[in-house]
């Protein structure tokens, strides 16, 4: 009998993945450990093995599609051999069956997870992945009665956002109140844009039917010249999706200050010019104010904490450990890794692991583990000559720190004035977490603890 190849599991969160091209063709000849196809997540790219031998039967997928985990993609066995039912049969069943021998997909994530060998979901549409159902939930929306596309019908991330692209956007106090009353949101507002308000919900009834927005649609027709296409895919549409959800479901408020930063450059030069031996070299302004931000956390858990929303309740999660993702700029978008026990570790192991992560994102050898469980990001610009600016949450973080650049500001002492080299720093936190006062004692230790980093490295 034939044997499929599956979209394998990269990592507990994720869900779908990109097919973005064929390695072989339908007749090719594939041994265990031949390349198929390259594959990305909504944060890194893959490689996928065939893992048996055999003749290439069938390519079920075509490049661009976007492939739940656990899904056939092709087909391998004997020349002639009859394929295994159809597409959707064999989904199933490879859901409910252990994996093939692909190193990548017989990884425990993907032969304990799979969705269809669980008696939830077994029960169709009305089983939602847990990052369906915070989603739906944070929306105000029921994700129990939509129409699942992964394994067995499971409802998933995509399938909520396609029913949210449906119906009109919702300002955060009207999900709220949504929420509150029990109402399904209109599928129209009064607000800007047709933005649903709170007076909306309220003069909704107790079941609004939600009917599809039809939006007018746009063409390179309608615009003179020279004009380029792309389609929005992979990590590009998971950056668009996270930047309006972050700024649809929180309250954001940023706060602007500067440290004095005679003592971060002396340090940093300081380091530079020191014995290569010790490895201090390569430690930068970044590494530097990462420091300093995981120890002044441990003093203001409030800030290293996570914002649950859901149907059971909102929970705030405050966490002793510090761990920070540093968004990092690659060919293929923003990418934010994770410095784990950031808290714990000394400057050179900071420095060494943040540069670890940034190559291996940049090298698409970043593993999806490695992206995930960040309590608090820092996000750097200064080297661009940005001063300020406002960075967007990092969900369900409630804080994150933009580093801007240096430059001379004046500073009065005594009665002359010195120009002294500051440090732009923009707080953005979640207002409906974290209250201004609190995220601007910790701006203010910060501030303060950048001044004097050489001691800080003392504690």
């Amino acid at each position: 009998m034939a044997e499929t190849i599956v979209m394998p599991r990269q990592g507990n969160s994720v869900e779908s993945c990109v097919l973005l091209k064929w390695r072989v063709k339908e007749g090719d000849e594939v041994q265990p450990k031949t390349i198929v196809a390259d594959v990305e997540t909504d944060k890194a790219s893959f490689e996928v093995e065939a893992g048996v031998a055999g003749t290439v039967l069938k390519l079920v997928r075509s490049e661009g599609d976007d492939v739940p985990v656990m899904q056939p993609i092709a087909y391998v066995g004997k020349a002639g051999e009859a394929l295994p039912g159809t597409p959707a049969d064999a989904g199933a069943a490879a859901s409910s069956a252990p994996p093939p021998a692909s190193p990548m997909a017989a990884l425990p994530t993907a032969t304990a997870s799979a969705p269809a060998s669980s008696p939830s979901a077994s029960a169709g549409s009305s089983a939602a992945s847990p990052r369906a159902r915070l989603l739906a939930a944070s929306q105000g929306v029921d994700a129990t009665g939509m129409a699942g596309t992964g394994p067995g019908g499971r409802v998933i991330e995509r399938d909520v956002r396609a029913a949210l692209s449906a119906t009109a956007p919702a300002t955060p106090a009207a999900i709220e109140a949504a929420l509150k009353s029990g109402v399904k949101l209109p599928a129209h507002g009064t607000g800007i844009g047709g933005r649903v308000t709170v007076a909306d919900v309220a003069a909704a009834p107790a079941s609004v039917p939600s009917a599809p927005v039809v939006a007018a649609p746009s063409s390179s027709r309608d615009f003179p010249g020279k004009t380029t296409e792309t389609k929005v895919k992979g990590i590009r549409k998971l950056i668009a999706d996270r930047m309006a959800e972050s700024l649809a479901t929180t309250a954001q408020f940023t706060l602007n200050a500067s440290a004095v930063a005679v003592r971060l450059q002396e340090l940093r030069a300081r380091l530079k010019a020191s014995d290569p031996a010790l490895g201090l070299t390569g430690v930068t302004i970044g590494d530097l104010v990462v420091y300093a931000t995981s120890r002044t956390l441990k003093r203001f858990p409030s800030l290293n904490a996570h914002f649950v929303r859901s149907s059971g309740g909102d929970t705030i999660v405050e966490f002793e450990s510090v761990h920070i993702g540093v968004a990092c700029d690659t060919p293929r978008g923003l990418m934010v890794p994770v410095v784990r026990n950031a808290d714990t570790l000394s400057l050179k192991q900071i420095s060494d692991e943040t540069k670890r992560l940034a190559d291996a994102c940049r090298g698409s050898a970043i593993k999806p583990d490695e992206l995930n469980g960040s309590t608090f990001s820092v996000s750097n610009v200064g080297a661009f000559g940005i001063e300020s600016f406002t960075p967007v949450l990092n969900l369900p973080e409630v804080a994150i720190l933009g580093v801007g650049g240096i430059g001379l500001k004046p500073v009065q002492k005594g009665s002359d004035v010195a120009f002294l080299p500051h440090v732009g720093l923009s707080l953005t936190i979640n207002h409906m977490v974290v209250d201004g006062a609190p995220a601007a004692k910790f701006l203010k230790a910060l501030c303060d603890a950048i001044a004097e980093v050489d001691l800080l490295l003392a504690y």
